[in-house]
């Protein structure tokens, strides 16, 4: 077994020069590949039994905390802050999603030409309607309209794994930034609402959100959310399915670039998408297809007006 077939942190290979411990045996003894500090302690010890339960934690990940076992400050100052109590269950939750869901991630992109301009000859009526008509509310639609038509994303896996729960609604989670850390409410059967409602619901949720005053019927249940970094910055991410849901839509800002149409390079806005999706249900080609037809609702917006 040569350095390919194991994995290790620098810190491990640095202890196993420390003790002598080759780490190809270590993998061997330990019957597995990514090997961790008590591997080599193990293995330095002569101790070469590994219990069921060892077993188990290395495989869930969490049951090895010595790599954040560490005294910092002799490394220089330092202060502490405790994590919130709400900071403290969304890292165990995002800890278990990404430790159980086998996820992959299909990158794209939506020509916005059409919503930026359909947004433009709205302008006047938002102004009258008292709504700020964003782009997130042609995202949330456009969702909508996909998982009606690919009706497996919009679903849950039992908690054996054994059984798809197909949704006969859409509610979809919109991730909102607040000070107090990361809330999704959701906007239910956003499938029934149109563009004006949407974007009133999603202005008057993400408000509530940051004075911490959604109430707990407003959170939860959603088919699938949204991950929206257009504000802020960014070219690509890779968003973490939430569970139950079985994906995740990632937004990054829009960004122009050329394109090649009519013999000429046109500029053209265009908003890179991040789907991120649990493989154990949907496979790499039903991720393309749905993003296709993704960015297709974005070509003619008119439609979500119906």
């Amino acid at each position: 077994m040569g350095q390919a077939d194991f994995i290790a942190s620098p810190s491990v290979v640095a202890l196993a020069g420390r003790l002598g411990v080759d780490l190809a045996d270590v993998a061997r003894t330990a019957g597995r590949t990514n090997i961790a500090r008590e591997d080599v302690e193990r293995h330095a010890s002569g101790d070469t039994k590994r219990s069921s339960s060892d077993a188990d934690a290395s495989v869930a990940g969490s049951g090895d905390s010595s790599y954040w076992d560490v005294d910092h400050s002799a490394y220089g100052p330092v202060t502490h802050e405790p994590l919130s109590r709400f900071a403290r269950i969304a890292a165990a939750n995002l800890s278990a999603a990404n430790r159980i869901i086998p996820q992959v991630t299909h990158h794209d992109r939506a020509d916005m030409r059409a919503v930026e301009a359909f947004r433009a000859k709205l302008k006047p009526e938002a102004a009258d309607r008292g709504v700020r008509l964003t782009a997130l509310a042609f995202h949330v639609k456009a969702l909508a309209i996909c998982l009606a038509e690919f009706p497996r994303f919009n679903a849950s896996l039992t908690a054996d794994g054994e059984t798809l729960v197909l949704k006969q609604f859409c509610h979809i989670g919109i991730a909102v930034d607040t000070p107090h850390g990361l809330m999704v409410p959701v906007v239910r059967n956003a499938d029934r609402k149109g563009l004006w409602q949407i974007a009133s619901e999603i202005s008057d949720l993400a408000g509530r959100a940051a004075q911490r005053k959604i109430k707990p019927d407003e959170m939860g249940g959603a088919s699938m959310s949204i991950s929206n970094l257009g504000g802020i910055g960014g070219t690509a991410f890779t968003p973490i399915v939430n569970p139950p849901e079985l994906a995740i839509l990632g937004i990054t800002r829009t960004e122009t670039v050329p394109v090649w149409e009519n013999e000429n390079w046109t500029p053209v806005p265009m908003t890179p998408l991040d789907l991120s999706y649990d493989h154990r249900v949907i496979n790499g080609a039903e991720a393309a297809r749905f993003m296709a037809h993704y960015a297709q609702q974005m070509t003619d917006p008119r439609r979500m007006m119906v």
